[in-house]
């Protein structure tokens, strides 16, 4: 691990094939029954704790294992929060959806209360690695966690303010209320501000890896590099018309009626999804 070309590609496929096992587990258990999303959030917790001890081992590495053992252990501590928060675990007090015509100050304080538990996790969590981090060798795992939460941050800001694409089928049953905090719009006017701000990120990445001197730092921004352009990527498919929606499709269990949860009367309750307000 000591091409940049080879980090760059793993960091591709990482993020291509996490996000698309994480979407098949919350998806498979939406039918396997209402208790198996929490043992999907207890079976996963390995990967919680080896994040943390693999990130925490990296610490003092300064070599190119070492940059790749924070920037897998960032996403393996990124994986299971996101997991848990998609299981409906650790999200928000509020599990009913805005109702139509709410002001936009109301559908704010209630998109807040959807995602508050998320949001918590997710900023102790930054906490805990800045903490640990503060004065090692190596913190390209902090660096990697830290892009994930920004980046995160401002696709949700984006999708509450308005944007042309969402694709709302991947989202599980615990959060069968989220779609309607989104907006459809044309465009809003924090979206060139998130481009900017990422693109600029990119830039960052860039003339570090240009300027590395050391096979840790050039395989360590070569991985913030790509993820930041991903990131970057992901924003853009809110508002281009690519089937991006087919990079994970593929991998979304078969949704029968047979599989889905029985209504009182033991025959399969149909769902009703929940609109995107435009």
């Amino acid at each position: 691990m000591t091409n940049p070309w080879v980090a760059a590609v793993a960091a591709l496929f990482l993020w291509w094939f996490s996000t698309g096992i994480i979407i098949w587990r919350v998806k498979r258990a939406d039918l396997e029954g209402r208790d198996a999303h929490l043992w999907s959030v207890m079976l996963g917790l390995p990967l919680l704790f080896f994040g943390f001890g693999a990130l925490h081992h990296s610490l003092g590495d300064g070599s190119a294992t070492g940059a790749f053992t924070g920037f897998v252990a960032a996403l393996a501590i990124w994986g299971w929060i996101e997991l848990a928060f998609l299981s409906g675990i650790i999200a928000g007090p509020n599990t009913r959806p805005c109702p139509p015509f709410a002001p936009m100050w109301e559908r704010f304080l209630r998109a807040c209360g959807t995602i508050a538990w998320h949001e918590l996790v997710l900023m102790a969590t930054l906490g805990v690695l800045a903490l640990i981090s503060e004065g090692q060798e190596n913190r390209f795992g902090l660096w990697t966690f830290a892009i994930l939460f920004f980046a995160r941050i401002s696709a949700k800001l984006n999708l509450f303010f308005g944007v042309p694409r969402i694709h709302t089928e991947f989202l599980p049953r615990p959060l069968a209320h989220l779609p309607s905090h989104f907006r459809i719009a044309p465009m809003n006017a924090f979206f060139p501000v998130s481009i900017t701000a990422l693109s600029f990120a990119v830039a960052c990445f860039l003339e570090r890896l240009w300027a590395a001197t050391t096979d840790g730092q050039i395989i360590g921004f070569t991985l913030l590099s790509a993820l930041t352009v991903l990131a970057l990527l992901e924003h853009w498919f809110m508002v281009l018309p690519l089937p991006d929606q087919k990079l994970w499709r593929w991998m979304m269990p078969s949704n029968r009626a047979a599989l889905t949860p029985a209504n009182a009367s033991g025959k399969p309750r149909p769902e009703k999804p929940l609109t995107v307000r435009k």
